[in-house]
């Protein structure tokens, strides 16, 4: 066991004059992510999961397209698996048909996924992306443009309900969306779920997608499944049955009426802060992915 440490203590350090060892950190991701400016020369693959994974062969959303436009341009986050770059343009297309001129796309993924340098925990693999509530009216903004116009909330009273914001086409834009098979779930707040409980009148199978999550009343974050065959790419556990109506609605009560917190265990450790991922913490094929040209 020394041996193994003393071995080790090599390994990862750097001997002076003075005979003092100086450990090598290791890398932190979010750093080696952010800082790549394209995606890998690899075929496309997401590996790990949406908060702990990466991307090979990221294909980049373009910056517009004849139903929408991809938004905070600086950001370089208009990267994804290529099933979401075909996802993100389809659901543009039905926005279309519904009665919008298209959609504004925010954050997807970095150029090879991976934790990013701000925002998300998420998006690390190429399948999410955060589509903006707020309908265009243009879709010829510049890039100045991009950087500083903002969505529109949605909410009221803390996210218990719906302001006037909220439109029918807001409704179908989201069905179309959970419609789509490619998609595991989308996140928004609790409100506009069980808004949408309460109007929709025919199938309500794609209302169990639709997921309560705290924020997301800016935009709503759209999450697909792992392609087929994709391996070394893993899926979040499925929504339980049922249109997940009354767990909605449980957000809101306790949103309206917050239950009393419960007594904290004076015995009980406190929590550790969360420490930053590493490259060594994600999957071994992310190192591949950072380093492929």
């Amino acid at each position: 066991m020394v041996k193994t440490l003393v071995k080790a203590s090599l390994i990862l350090s750097l001997t002076f004059g003075l005979g003092q060892p100086i450990y090598a950190a290791e890398p932190i991701a979010k750093k080696q992510f952010g800082a790549m400016s394209k995606g890998s020369n690899q075929r496309a693959r997401p590996f790990g999961g949406y908060a702990m994974g990466c991307l090979a062969g990221g294909a980049q959303l373009a910056e517009t397209g004849p139903t929408w436009q991809a938004m905070r341009l600086s950001r370089n986050r208009n990267w994804g698996h290529p099933e979401l770059v075909d996802f993100v343009q389809d659901l543009s297309k039905n926005a279309k048909k519904i009665g919008w001129n298209g959609i504004y796309v925010g954050d997807m993924s970095q150029p090879r996924g991976g934790p990013m340098l701000s925002g998300h925990r998420s998006h690390q693999v190429g399948l999410d992306a955060d589509i903006w509530m707020l309908p265009p009216k243009s879709l010829k903004l510049s890039r100045n443009a991009r950087e500083n116009l903002s969505s529109i909330s949605m909410r009221r009273a803390g996210g218990a309900f719906v302001n006037s914001s909220w439109t029918s086409e807001h409704h179908q834009v989201l069905r179309a969306a959970a419609s789509d098979p490619r998609v595991a779930r989308i996140f928004v707040f609790p409100g506009a779920k069980v808004q949408m409980c309460k109007d929709e009148k025919g199938d309500r199978a794609w209302l169990n997608k639709i997921r309560p999550w705290f924020g997301h009343h800016y935009h709503f974050h759209v999450r697909l499944a792992c392609p087929k065959r994709a391996r070394g790419c893993i899926n979040q556990a499925p929504p339980p049955k049922g249109d997940g109506c009354a767990d909605a609605q449980k957000w809101v009560d306790d949103i309206l009426n917050p239950p009393a917190p419960k007594p904290r265990d004076p015995n009980a450790p406190k929590p550790k802060p969360r420490r930053e991922l590493t490259v060594a913490d994600l999957p071994t094929q992310c190192a591949r992915v950072l380093r492929s040209r």
